[in-house]
């Protein structure tokens, strides 16, 4: 080499460059892929979201709770007894008074549901985002995204107010954080934190903590970054984790004692006391026909997410995933737990990046070129598949587009909000549905009861002197007539009580009730 060979400078910032731009276009075409696919779901997901599904109770309540918040009457608007960590519905206030403010027509559940439809958003994009992660192409990203979104039984329960949807988005992206391709200190210690923000929005999600830690694993090096990492992890989870327990000791509540509700009180209620489901292979079991619901709506994507997550631990890129499905598999089918019927929230992402992580993994394996019966085999499977999903999906889909279960709940609200006589100043018992209606058109607070108060909360119970007497009006719903013999006060309210108007189909109705106060 001459020495004016030696002389000229050695050029890599084009190499660089180039590196940069080509990072850049592989994102900015991720971006746009995942972008329009959520856009594209969340879509399905509006449409109807006020008729389909029928409300639940536990959106009434959740929604209640965060009515408290926002208006400086707590973490609930009764007694918080820590039966579930309040930092789900502390975000659902920080997200629903847009839609009341900008809709206040509406019944407060659709409202509620308005708001969620920014998390479900997040969710989505997460799921690409995670599948990316673990080595899944586009098209395999994309097909993890939409077999979540198309679901019926994300159309279904994703449209509701759960306190599971917020965790669900929070432990993606702890997965996000832990599978980051850079290994920063700093993305691990967030990951920590969003774990145990997972955690405080809905505490079932703990569960899913193994499967973290092994996606961390395999993020790391082993004699480099991965011992600082998982430091950084647990610093995460503890700091941001402590403030809840903190909360209870501050308020004299972590351990039970005479007059008050304590924190580990309520953990002793949800693991030891609280009655079962049953087990989900016991014919007529809650925990069983809960199984055959979800069956109901979607057995596509619970058949096959279970069979993907079994398979998906034997392959390394899956694994984490693929372990955080069946470790929620295992939890829901141990015998005598409690299963609630919004645990199937927390279960479809991973299942829908398990099926799309092993189906990659079997194009992959195949490898078609111009071998004719490998790509007779795949074309094969791929429309075995489309036959049996999609026509099973159209209709669930469907249904979710097109049913209105909820016209008589909006009409009870009406009549509550403009026909009751005497509203003013009357004393009403409802369900948790309506309780957030009848506060938004004007009856006071502390005058709008739940059904289940009454018998259950000696505060409530203060306000009563007179006990059923003080009631005014009764809103009777399917919820409060199920199990009349379990709330002595509720049955008597039903007995002495005469129907002024009815909504909805014989079996279902929800009556308006004036309390006969003066029958012996």
């Amino acid at each position: 080499m001459t020495a004016v060979e030696l002389a000229k400078p050695i050029s890599v910032v084009p190499a660089a460059t180039d590196g940069v731009r080509k990072r850049k276009l592989k994102g900015n075409a991720d971006l746009a892929i995942a972008l329009g696919l959520t856009a594209l779901m969340v879509t399905l997901l509006a449409w109807n979201i006020a008729g389909f599904p029928s409300a639940s109770d536990d959106e009434g309540t959740y929604l209640a709770q965060a009515w408290a918040v926002q208006h400086g009457r707590g973490l609930a608007h009764y007694t918080y007894w820590y039966d579930h960590p309040p930092l789900g519905w502390i975000q659902l206030a920080g997200l629903s008074w847009l839609p009341a403010m900008l809709a206040p027509g509406l019944l407060a559940v659709a409202a509620g549901r308005i708001a969620m439809l920014p998390v479900q958003a997040i969710g989505l994009l997460l799921v690409y985002l995670v599948s990316r992660r673990i080595g899944m192409p586009r098209w395999a990203a994309s097909l993890a995204l939409i077999t979540y979104g198309l679901s019926p039984l994300c159309l279904t329960m994703g449209r509701q107010i759960y306190l599971d949807s917020f965790a669900v988005v929070w432990i993606l992206g702890a997965f996000a954080l832990a599978l980051s391709p850079r290994k920063h200190l700093w993305h691990f210690a967030a990951a920590g934190a969003a774990a145990a923000v997972a955690i405080l929005s809905k505490e079932t999600i703990a569960v899913v903590l193994p499967a973290v830690l092994v996606a961390m694993w395999q993020n790391t090096a082993r004699s480099s970054t991965r011992p600082w990492a998982f430091g950084a992890f647990a610093s995460g989870l503890v700091l941001a984790g402590c403030f809840y327990p903190l909360y209870a000791v501050l308020r004299g509540e972590l351990f039970p004692g005479p007059g008050h509700v304590s924190l580990i009180g309520a953990w002793g209620f949800q693991l030891g006391s609280r009655s079962g489901s049953g087990s989900v292979f016991s014919s007529g079991s809650g925990a069983s026909s809960l199984l055959h619901s979800w069956l109901y709506y979607d057995p596509v994507i619970l058949l096959a997410g279970a069979v993907a997550c079994s398979a998906g631990l034997a392959l390394r890129r899956v694994r984490p995933i693929a372990l955080a499905g069946a470790i929620l598999v295992v939890v829901a089918l141990r015998p005598g737990g409690y299963l609630p019927a919004m645990y199937v929230v927390q279960v479809l992402p991973f299942f829908a990046i398990a099926i799309a992580g092993v189906v990659a993994w079997g194009v992959t394996t195949l490898r078609p070129g111009r071998v004719w019966w490998r790509w007779a085999a795949l074309g094969a499977m791929i429309s075995l598949s489309v036959l049996v999903v999609a026509p099973r999906w159209y209709v669930g889909d469907r249904r979710a587009l097109s049913v209105d279960d909820n016209a008589p709940y909006v009409q009870a609200a009406d009549y509550l909000r403009a026909e009751l006589p005497g509203r003013a100043g009357a004393t009403v018992v409802v369900d948790d549905v309506l309780w957030l209606d009848c506060v938004n058109a004007g009856y006071p607070p502390d005058k709008v009861i739940w059904f289940y108060k009454i018998d259950l909360d000696s505060a409530v119970a203060k306000r009563l002197p007179d006990g059923w007497r003080d009631v005014d009006y009764v809103v009777s719903t399917p919820a409060m007539r199920q199990d009349p013999n379990s709330l002595p006060t509720v049955r008597t309210l039903l007995t002495r009580s005469t129907v002024i108007a009815s909504f909805g189909p014989p079996g279902g109705q929800i009556e308006i009730r004036r309390v006969d106060k003066e029958t012996p």
